[in-house]
């Protein structure tokens, strides 16, 4: 391949990038619009996934030529449907929603960090001290409870 190549290959090619790239935002758009506001919530571990796998299904229908904008919005649909679906299932079985979510965990409680719980979770004392600045706290000391949420945020509930 010539380094002219790498560089532009061709009027076709980025009519076809602008064209099905305009399709597939809009088709993109429309099933997060139908599947609700949960698609994109505060992301979880399956919310995380799902959202990779629609950039990364979003970049694969721009840039490769094999794959048709029907393809992409096939795998989109799936890829929405199935959250909806863990989503859904998570709200009717509890048993469900302990296996796709994480649980909260308390990592301080009455001014004092829980070292157990901040090594399992993988947490630093900085991190701790950080959502305490963030609650309007300047110490541990302040700290009622220090939560880490199951999206991954921390929560300091300060003391009264």
């Amino acid at each position: 391949m010539e380094i002219a190549d790498m560089l532009f290959q061709g009027w076709p090619g980025l009519g076809r990038t602008v064209l099905v790239g305009t399709l597939a935002y809009v088709g993109l758009v429309v099933f997060l619009r139908l599947s609700g506001k949960r698609t994109l919530s505060k992301l979880n571990a399956f919310d995380l996934v799902v959202t990779v796998a629609l950039g990364s299904t979003l970049s694969t229908v721009l840039l490769n030529e094999e794959v048709a904008l029907a393809e992409g919005l096939v795998a989109f649909g799936v890829l929405i449907g199935l959250q909806w679906l863990v989503t859904w299932t998570s709200v009717r079985w509890k048993a469900w929603a302990k296996l796709v979510r994480a649980e909260p965990a308390i990592l301080a409680r009455d001014g004092e960090a829980i070292d157990a719980a901040l090594k399992r979770e993988r947490v630093t004392r900085d991190d701790l001290l950080s959502a305490v600045r963030d609650a309007g706290g300047r110490d541990l000391a302040e700290v009622e409870v220090v939560i880490l949420e199951g999206d991954g945020a921390l929560t300091a509930i300060l003391k009264r």
